[in-house]
Formats: structure tokens, sequence, C-alpha cells
């Protein structure tokens, strides 16, 4: 199966995408405020890049990042560990008739960029390039 971007792609409705942007905020809220009556996550900060939803509402997944991308596998533990109380913090903001099960994922658009860049910056990339920007002249 192939992995899809984090950006809006085919099936993601205007809907979808405020939703999926509500829920980032109020899940960025919720992790910065400390509202999880976890110890191990209130040490943590984490960013929420992204939350994409699932077509018929009934799955969140937020993308997040560590602070300095330390220590992800536990941010991710954590968040799964209380995703109930982060649902029902969710409900109660939303406003919807059904609160999305959410699901974590670590965001990996850094990592994606970061690969990119070093691939940009190959010899025989950049020999391609020129190569092709000399044709065009």
């Amino acid at each position: 199966m192939a992995k899809r971007s984090h950006s809006s792609g085919p099936g993601r409705s205007h809907r979808t995408l405020r939703v999926g942007e509500a829920i980032r905020r109020r899940l960025s809220e919720i992790l910065t405020r400390g509202e999880i009556h976890d110890p191990d996550l209130t040490a943590m900060s984490i960013t929420v890049g992204e939350v994409r939803v699932s077509p018929d509402l009934r799955v969140a997944t937020a993308f997040i990042l560590p602070l300095g991308g330390k220590d992800a596998e536990e941010a991710l533990l954590a968040l799964r560990r209380n995703k109930g109380e982060i649902r029902h913090h969710m409900g109660k903001a939303l406003g919807i008739k059904h609160t999305p099960e959410m699901r974590f994922a670590l965001d990996d658009t850094f990592d994606r960029m970061d690969a990119t860049r070093r691939m940009f910056a190959d010899e025989r990339v950049q020999r391609d390039l020129h190569k092709s920007d000399d044709e065009e002249e």
C-alpha cells in the first residue's frame, strides 16, 4: 500500500479538512495546557503538525513530533495510552454528533524534506538539472 502525503489529496472534503484543523488546534491546546492527567505526557513538548480525518469522520489521525524529535516513541505511547481522555476533551470542544476515534502517528514531514534536500544536493542530480537548464536556453 502506498504511503499518502499529509497534504490534502483526493477524497478530502472541506468538511474533513475543517474538522481536522479544529482537532489539531484543540489537541495542541490540550497538550500545551497539560490538560491530560499523565505526568509522562505533561513533561513533553509535542507539536501537532496535522490531523487527517477519514471521509466518514469516524477516525482522526494526528501527526505529532516531540520537540527536537527526541523520545518520539514514548510520546506516541503516552498519547495512545490517554486517547480516551483526549477523545473526551475533543467531544466537548467539537460539537459534532460523533467524536472521531483518535489515532497518533509520527510526523515525518521534516525527515522527507531533509531527504529531498539531500537528493537535490547530489552532484548527479545537480548535473542533470544544469543539463536541463542548458537545453532550455
